[in-house]
């Protein structure tokens, strides 16, 4: 598998994307800002470091959903589910290549710091 993306592949992301958003996923994943946390019984999560905050990505939702995709960013809500402008927010397209490419920051997580994140997540719902 290679770790970077070819210019066919840019230019085929470039149909379903703009180039704005695309650069700015890539931008994304060449500083590191996608990390993949791992729990001790191999669940994984994604958070992406934004310019203002960290985002936390669901980049494969229950087939049944109708939205594949779930960010927590603002731009996400906006432009991905009220107004359908978009397919994805820059923090999901970088999960979504970081992924492929294997180009995540992985991070392993204990039992506790699995349960904090919960816990975090239960607090801003």
């Amino acid at each position: 598998m290679h770790n970077t993306v070819s210019d066919e592949a840019v230019e085929k992301l470039g149909v379903l994307f703009s180039d704005q958003l695309l650069l700015a996923a890539l931008d994304l994943i060449d500083r590191d800002c996608v990390i993949k946390y791992v729990s001790p019984w191999g669940r994984h999560h994604f958070s992406v470091l934004g310019m203002t905050d960290s985002y936390t990505v669901f980049p494969s939702l229950h087939r049944s959903c109708s939205v594949p995709h779930f960010c927590t960013c603002p731009a996400f809500a906006y432009a991905v589910l009220i107004s359908q402008s978009q397919m994805a927010c820059k923090h999901v397209l970088a999960t979504l290549i970081a992924e492929r490419l294997s180009k995540c920051v992985v991070r392993e997580m204990g039992k506790d710091e699995f349960v904090a994140f919960l816990m975090r997540q239960n607090a801003d719902t």
